[in-house]
């Protein structure tokens, strides 16, 4: 079901306690303060582990998140732009993850660039409200997908390199 490499990289992930959304005003915060301490231990974690694949920050309310993330392939780091909003449902409700570059480039994604998490990502994560959040969305969502996808896409020609320019 789970290989063991998921199993230990979920395991070092702290789960959260707090059941609130952006409506919940003060238990809200609690929530947001969790979620900061879950993503700063999953990227230390990363780090450690020579595994470091994304950046991501918030607006002040810690309803839109934004950043970059990559993937190394073949030698080669791929970076896109990865965004996403917390719905007022959250954390019953998963966010729904968009690298906007990518939109229509594969049918595992949705418009605007959202990826496909329904059918393995999303029972997952009802399962688990309200112990899972962004940290886990990153872990179990984004980096599965872009390990799938982000070969296929480059085999296609539909992703290109594209060196840094300063």
């Amino acid at each position: 079901m789970v290989d063991e490499a998921t199993r230990k990289t979920l395991a070092s992930i702290p789960l959260l306690r707090t059941k609130a959304g952006p409506r919940d005003k003060d238990a809200w915060v609690v929530r947001l303060k969790e979620e900061y301490q879950a993503l700063i231990k999953y990227v230390q974690n990363n780090k450690d582990a020579d595994n470091d694949w994304f950046r991501l920050e918030s607006n002040k309310e810690g309803t839109k998140w934004f950043g970059k993330c990559w993937y190394i392939h073949e030698l080669l780091k791929y970076e896109f732009d990865v965004e996403f909003d917390i719905p007022v449902t959250y954390p019953a409700t998963a966010p729904e993850i968009a690298l906007p570059e990518l939109d229509g480039k594969t049918a595992k994604m949705y418009r605007g660039g959202r990826i496909c998490l329904t059918d393995h990502f999303k029972p997952l994560w009802a399962r688990n409200v309200p112990k899972f959040g962004i940290s886990h969305a990153m872990a179990l969502g984004l980096g599965p997908w872009l390990a799938v996808e982000i070969p296929d896409l480059i085999s296609k020609g539909k992703v290109t390199y594209q060196e840094k320019t300063s």
